[in-house]
């Protein structure tokens, strides 16, 4: 599972053990005594924690300060090999603070189709970022292309300052600074599959059916999107499952006078197995299904190498944890809150009582092929999309 590069890393300030610890999450702004500071547990609202050493007066702690650490030593003599590579930290979710190295200058606004009702919040949407802020708005010409947008002649001098593109023939992954999605999560969805490298910081308003993934409401989006232009926002990182597709094809070798390349004669009509790669990158999950066919499917699910468990059913679900709330939790898998780094498996109706949803960490290798002896292919979507066929040899790998 990759981590989108936009994560940012916030940096702790060193404090020496001879001056006094400032509690910012405090209602009160108290300070205690850092003879010997206590880092404890996030306590709720309404919880008071225990003094500090050395302290007298009672503090109320709201939230951690900062995310948890791992423990690298085991007993008094064991140790974990320190490999800054390997190491993860896991940082506070609530220090996640969106900042820009440069003034964004361009936007990606991406509209839900066919739906009348948002018109006029792109309409007005646009007029704020091109006149307002004087932004380089990007938009896909099929939105240009309806009847509604194309013979308003109030909206014709915004239009012709937006720069157009078209999905899968044109690059801009680095021509975006910042993405605004109007729409439910589907259109989110299809603003990531947009990016198959780094994806530019999403803002997502709600208007759409579904709003697992767009926070925002589009009553005061002046004030909002002046906040995500300063810098003055929050972020929410979310992980994504690189995916790579292998196919098999066997084609015939090129022989030319009854002479193989290596002046053998041959001796049958061998085949030449081409391995065709496809690379994808995932917001919230891979389905393999059996797709049209009547029969169950059987594929195995190999980890990091080793085979774990052969699914028997309608299908497998990887999922990633923004994803663990759609399709995955509709098959019963539980939900993982998107700072926590995993990958799960949920099985689609398995025919067998020991297989249930289970949760891998995150940077494993998961490799899905169709069994030997399952009696028909399997079909791969990619959030809901790009549906293709699985056939004896194909395999999957995710990361």
């Amino acid at each position: 599972m990759e981590i989108e590069p936009e994560k940012f890393h916030s940096s702790r300030d060193e404090v020496s053990s001879e001056t006094a610890y400032h509690c910012s999450a405090c209602h009160d702004d108290e300070e205690w005594s850092c003879a010997n500071p206590i880092r404890g547990r996030a306590k709720s609202r309404s919880l008071s924690a225990s003094p500090a050493l050395g302290s007298t007066k009672e503090f109320r702690r709201t939230r951690s300060l900062h995310g948890p650490c791992p423990v690298t030593t085991f007993g008094p003599k064991a140790c974990m090999l320190q490999n800054p590579k390997t190491i993860m930290h896991i940082q506070d979710p609530a220090s996640q603070r969106l900042t820009w190295n440069k003034p964004p200058k361009s936007v990606l606004v991406i509209k839900k189709i066919r739906d009348a009702s948002l018109l006029q919040p792109f309409k007005e949407l646009c007029v704020y970022l091109t006149e307002e802020n004087n932004m380089i708005v990007y938009v896909e010409k099929k939105v240009l292309e309806d009847p509604a947008i194309a013979h308003d002649e109030n909206f014709g001098p915004v239009k012709k300052k937006f720069c157009t593109f078209s999905e899968d023939y044109d690059d801009i992954s680095n021509q975006i600074d910042f993405i605004i999605c109007l729409g439910g999560d589907g259109t989110l969805l299809y603003a990531s599959s947009l990016f198959q490298g780094s994806v530019p910081p999403v803002m997502a308003f709600h208007l759409g059916s579904l709003g697992f993934l767009t926070p925002f409401n589009f009553e005061n989006f002046q004030s909002q999107v002046t906040q995500v232009i300063e810098g003055n926002a929050a972020l929410v990182l979310r992980s994504r499952l690189k995916v790579r597709v292998v196919k098999e094809h066997r084609e015939k070798k090129v022989i030319q006078n009854g002479i193989e390349e290596n002046g053998m004669v041959p001796t049958s009509l061998e085949k030449e197995v081409v391995k065709q790669i496809m690379q994808y990158q995932v917001l919230n999950e891979v389905v393999v299904d059996r797709g049209p066919s009547s029969y169950l499917s059987n594929v195995d699910v190999y980890l990091d190498g080793h085979l774990i468990t052969t699914v028997q059913g309608d299908g497998v679900i990887v999922s990633t944890p923004t994803g663990s709330t759609a399709y995955a939790a509709a098959a019963g898998a539980s939900m993982i809150h998107p700072n926590v780094p995993a990958i799960m498996i949920t099985p689609i109706c398995p025919h067998s009582l020991s297989f249930r949803p289970i949760v891998v960490p995150a940077g494993v290798e998961l490799k899905i092929t169709l069994s030997p002896d399952a009696r028909n292919t399997a079909w791969v979507s990619f959030d809901g999309r790009k549906r293709q066929e699985i056939c004896h040899g194909d395999s999957k790998h995710l990361s």
